[in-house]
């Protein structure tokens, strides 16, 4: 299938034709038709399978085919993402396709001034990309009008969830038409998101890309056990192989993302780092910085990855071992894509054991356990974590503590049932 049969205008595909793409995604092939039709839409794809485009490009489609039935300045789509880099990325996205066409956008997000954005959506605006922190502060200045709104579009609506959006996310679809076209994306389905499209969609149709929940074939994955105090040592010697040119490191913490990228530039390795703790005009640069090869390692926290959209990452590396699967599967589907090879590492601590227990029967596979060459691994402290973590034998846990609780004696039955009922 090429894009010419996918009922596209001829300036839109010129646009395609100018970034070099030559036949869409099969999230593209399968999406596009149907939101031409008009069709609520369930996305159900992992990231770097073309989901962006398989909503911009429809977007731009409609608010060209409808422009002449617009009465008013209101607004006419409204894209929510859970990240100002994603916010940005999309925006990219929508500029890319739409050189050609005349389409007036706005990015809302926080993290930089209000008063620019606020002049844009008083301006009137066709097309709005927000982040739902940042448009609900907007909307409760006056600053929107959705009265026009025909087309809305959640992304990433697991993340959404997660981040604990959901309250603004009900909150600005309760302000939009009812009579719209709803699109959601999300890379897993869950109970929670099914919830969601009974509660914003109307007869959706679904389209899933790949397995559900599980990594990119392509990606190949496995793991070091390591112990907490040894976890820089071991990324500083696996980074003495130059097959790492292009790493995303993962840590839980904003202070562990700083500490990691200032460890490894003392060593001479150029990093940088993105958290929601650095100005907006820092995390560009990092980003930006990283695409274009300038550094060679970016260190960032499950939130601030969300926006990450750069190809070509030959690896990532988990120094911190994701809480859930679902983490996991967001982090390492950073490399491996459109049709590339990428390797995920995960460093396993004595911790870490139970979430990787869960991982594996998640993904219904074992990951394959390595050691590194010339790396001294200090066995002995594992060892004795291993041992700190384990039950007392013969003790059994009744309270999730490890240790049994001490039963409690009263010294009459009258006393025994006073204190069951407090």
């Amino acid at each position: 299938m090429s894009f010419d049969s996918l009922g596209l205008r001829p300036e839109i595909l010129q646009a395609i034709k100018e970034t070099g793409y030559t036949e869409p995604t099969p999230i593209q092939s399968s999406s596009i038709p149907m939101v031409l039709e008009g069709r609520d839409l369930i996305g159900i794809a992992q990231t770097g399978t073309g989901k962006t485009a398989a909503f911009t490009l429809p977007m731009l489609e409609k608010l060209i085919h409808h422009d002449g039935q617009r009465k008013g300045r209101g607004t006419r789509a409204l894209v929510l993402s859970p990240t100002r880099e994603l916010v940005v990325q999309i925006e990219e996205n929508v500029k890319t396709y739409a050189k050609h066409i005349p389409v007036k956008v706005a990015t809302v997000y926080g993290g930089v001034g209000e008063n620019p954005q606020k002049k844009a959506l008083r301006s009137g605006v066709e097309l709005i990309i927000a982040t739902p922190g940042r448009l609900m502060d907007l909307m409760g200045q006056g600053c929107t009008n959705f009265s026009e709104c025909e087309f809305f579009v959640l992304d990433e609506a697991d993340r959404m969830l997660d981040m604990g959006f959901l309250p603004n996310v009900r909150k600005i679809v309760s302000s939009l038409p009812k009579k719209r076209q709803t699109l959601l994306f999300s890379a897993t389905l869950s109970k929670e998101i099914e919830k969601l499209t009974r509660e914003f969609q109307h007869s959706p149709k679904f389209v899933e890309i790949g397995k559900r929940s599980n990594p990119a074939d392509t990606v190949e994955q496995f793991l070091y056990e390591v112990t907490k105090s040894q976890k820089i040592g071991l990324l500083r010697h696996l980074l003495g192989n130059n097959d790492l040119f292009s790493v995303l490191v993962f840590t839980r913490t904003k202070y562990g993302a700083d500490r990691v990228a200032k460890q490894l530039g003392k060593s001479g390795i150029q990093t940088g780092a993105i958290h929601s703790n650095r100005t907006q005009n820092q995390r560009t640069r990092a980003l930006n910085d990283f695409k274009d090869g300038k550094i060679r390692v970016l260190v960032a926290t499950d939130i601030a990855a969300r926006g990450i959209d750069v190809e070509g990452i030959t690896h990532v590396v988990n120094l911190d071992f994701p809480p859930t699967p679902e983490d996991y599967i967001h982090r390492i589907g950073r490399t491996g894509r459109a049709k590339s090879e990428g390797v995920a590492i995960s460093f396993v601590t004595e911790e870490d054991r139970n979430p990787l227990r869960t991982l594996e029967r998640f993904m219904k596979k074992s990951i394959i356990r390595r050691r590194a060459k010339g790396f001294v691994f200090d066995q002995e402290a594992f060892a004795a974590t291993d041992r700190k973590h384990k039950t007392p034998r013969g003790i059994k846990p009744k309270d999730g503590s490890g240790f049994k609780r001490q039963k409690k004696r009263f010294s009459s039955p009258s006393k025994r049932r006073n204190f069951r009922r407090n």
